[in-house]
């Protein structure tokens, strides 16, 4: 019901916005044009949350590095979830999507703007792939946003286990590890309903190359899953 408010309230916009995300997915050169493509997908998801009575309340900006080049860590409660980093974040990022959605309508325009990489979790050597490419991206100064637990949590505002292996491409670029954790962000989408809605999402502290250089994946997977675990309920708790 949200989807269709949000497509009715900006149904004169829906079809110059769509062409013009589809055509910066045309570009070769995704780098050159990323921060253009990336502002304006913002601005169109920014129009989308609002038509759709979406509120994102953000904290923790300030913990965002200052050098680009890092990997934003995230649990994951649905379709929504990028829309509100695409809404939120200043800073232009890209993201990592299971295959099953690269193909749906609008995302998949998205991701090729955004020169993201769809995974197939079943495709040891596709996975692999995926993970050198988003590498070489992020030494070249690219941010990006991964759902390390690979799928939702059957569990409102709970988590599953994180996998070790998504955080292979931040060791391997040695770059700051960014966590952050998302309250509701399943509302707007999963729930049949047009009722406000907020979103509540925190940019936690970074973690450094220096701070996890020593630790194996699994165990920077366990550290990161456990700073957005009390950041989830502290955000439940007391809002913030």
């Amino acid at each position: 019901m949200r989807i269709a408010l949000m497509a009715i309230r900006l149904f004169i916009k829906v079809p110059y916005m769509m062409f013009r995300i589809w055509r910066y997915g045309l570009y070769k050169d995704k780098f050159i044009h990323h921060a253009e493509a990336f502002a304006y997908i913002k601005m169109a998801t920014t129009k989308a949350n609002r038509a759709g009575r979406v509120k994102i309340k953000v904290t923790g900006l300030e913990n965002l590095p200052a050098e680009d080049g890092f990997i934003m860590f995230c649990n994951h409660q649905g379709l929504f979830d990028v829309l509100v980093f695409l809404q939120s974040c200043p800073r232009p990022f890209s993201f990592i999507a299971k295959k099953e959605v690269k193909n749906t309508i609008l995302l998949k325009q998205v991701m090729k703007a955004l020169g993201a990489y769809p995974m197939d979790r079943q495709d040891l050597r596709q996975s692999m792939e995926v993970i050198k490419a988003v590498t070489a991206d992020v030494k070249k100064g690219k941010n990006f946003l991964i759902f390390p637990e690979g799928t939702r949590a059957p569990v409102p505002n709970t988590m599953i286990e994180f996998k070790g292996g998504s955080f292979k491409s931040a060791t391997k670029a040695k770059c700051p590890i960014v966590p952050c954790a998302l309250v509701d962000a399943y509302k707007p989408f999963d729930e049949n309903s047009i009722k406000p809605v907020t979103v509540k999402l925190k940019y936690l502290p970074p973690l450094y190359y220096d701070d996890y250089k020593d630790m194996k994946t699994i165990e920077i997977a366990e550290l990161v899953k456990a700073k957005i675990e009390a950041a989830i309920i502290d955000l439940l708790e007391n809002g913030h």
